[in-house]
């Protein structure tokens, strides 16, 4: 039999098993309002969902975020935040997943990262019969956005909008802390073999922007594109801001630019890390990210204006 043909009756299967398994429930609570994913589409489901598959961290910790870590019944590899994620079956990696596994967990929802899984894959997931999330946070108040959107999907809207309203709190005490601050230009770097970088699309930009910093790269077309040495030194950026991948790699990435002490960023002082997890997920924790961020362009703003942070 064709591999298509037995996912989609495998599909059908889990399905019929689903709704004997979950019959009960669905008569006893109202449906679950249709909600737009960041595709604009609205995905709407009988019921509040009771069997999530997550296949991202980023997804996974907001789902935690939302109060519907409980219905998570399926996930991917380093899905390990909050602790209880690390406990949950998983289906694979973002670039390679298991179908039969994830057809085995009967869910009644599937989330999956916009931009991060191949198209391939996503097409495959498309034959399942399963509604399907489509989730990528490019600012940072979608993060509290897609919180309560996961409330309203999962049935948990009290705890959704009580750790939206947190962040957001959060997030206006940067934003006030931090604004009309003089600019610093920013090289985030995101890994440094390949030598790869954000554009102004991506989230790490938006907390760039939170803290006065601009992106010398922003302009670039690929969401994560790749640079070369020579094109960083041409922009000279005031600050080098590295998603700190374990001390031996942040050390080789440091000696790379302090190779160049004529570099703004070298001769000023505004070399940092920050942690990889924090800064690249779209969660609650990217505050955390932010808050180091700030704090070390601060600290780069003041010595280029003779301690001034203004």
């Amino acid at each position: 039999m064709p591999r298509t043909d037995l996912i989609r009756r495998m599909a059908r299967g889990a399905l019929f098993a689903c709704c004997l398994a979950c019959g009960l429930v669905a008569a006893a609570e109202p449906p679950a309002p249709a909600v737009r994913d960041d595709r604009g589409v609205p995905v709407s489901l009988g019921a509040p969902a009771r069997r999530m598959v997550s296949l991202a961290p980023h997804i996974t910790e907001l789902l935690f975020a939302a109060g519907a870590g409980d219905a998570v019944v399926g996930t991917v590899d380093y899905s390990d935040y909050p602790d209880a994620a690390r406990r949950i079956a998983r289906v694979g990696s973002v670039h390679a997943l298991d179908l039969e596994r994830v057809l085995s967990l009967r869910p009644d929802l599937i989330v999956v990262w916009l931009h991060g899984s191949p198209q391939r894959q996503l097409e495959r997931l498309a034959l399942l019969g399963v509604p399907i999330y489509y989730s990528e946070p490019r600012r940072l108040e979608d993060v509290a956005s897609t919180i309560e959107r996961f409330g309203r999907l999962a049935g948990t809207e009290q705890a959704a909008e009580r750790a939206a309203a947190a962040y957001r709190a959060r997030l206006a005490a940067l934003r006030a802390r931090y604004a009309g601050r003089a600019p610093v230009e920013v090289f985030f770097q995101v890994w440094n073999q390949p030598l790869l970088t954000v554009n102004d699309s991506q989230l790490i930009s938006d907390v760039l922007r939170l803290c006065g910093g601009r992106n010398v790269f922003g302009s670039l077309a690929a969401l994560v594109p790749a640079v070369s040495v020579e094109a960083v030194l041409a922009a000279n950026p005031q600050a080098i801001v590295m998603a700190s991948a374990g001390a031996e790699n942040d050390a080789r990435a440091f000696a790379l630019w302090r190779a160049w002490p004529r570099l703004a960023a070298v001769a000023d002082g505004g070399l940092f890390a920050v942690d990889a997890d924090t800064i690249s997920r779209q969660t609650p924790r990217i505050v955390d990210a932010a808050q180091t961020v700030c704090e070390g362009l601060d600290a780069v703003r003041a010595r280029l204006n003779g301690g001034r942070r203004d």
